[in-house]
């Protein structure tokens, strides 16, 4: 599982497997309270890293969002929703995260 993480937080799930344990477990509980389709999850996801101006959350919600079949022009569309609320600025901000496309 730590093959797939970024450098610090395989470092911490290493160094640290209880607290990593927890912190996966938590994750996992707050995935299924709800209704919400993988998909819809997925781009609330990016819409929280969008409202953090998390670079990071960003490109890596892009990421699996692409690998799981969700279209480019949805997540563009997500950027664009964050106009309202966030601004110009940060709305194009995101959507140039979105398509850095990096891996």
């Amino acid at each position: 599982m730590t093959n797939s993480l970024p450098a610090a937080a395989a470092d911490l799930a290493e160094q640290h497997p209880d607290i990593w344990s927890a912190y996966s477990s938590l994750g996992n509980a707050c995935a299924n309270a709800g209704p919400l389709s993988d998909r819809e999850k997925r781009l609330v996801k990016l819409a929280l890293g969008i409202g953090a101006n998390s670079v990071g959350a960003v490109h890596s919600h892009s990421r699996r969002a692409r690998s799981e079949g969700i279209e480019d022009a949805a997540l563009v569309q997500v950027a664009l929703l964050a106009i309202g609320p966030l601004g110009l600025p940060r709305a194009v901000a995101a959507k140039t995260w979105i398509e850095d496309k990096t891996d």
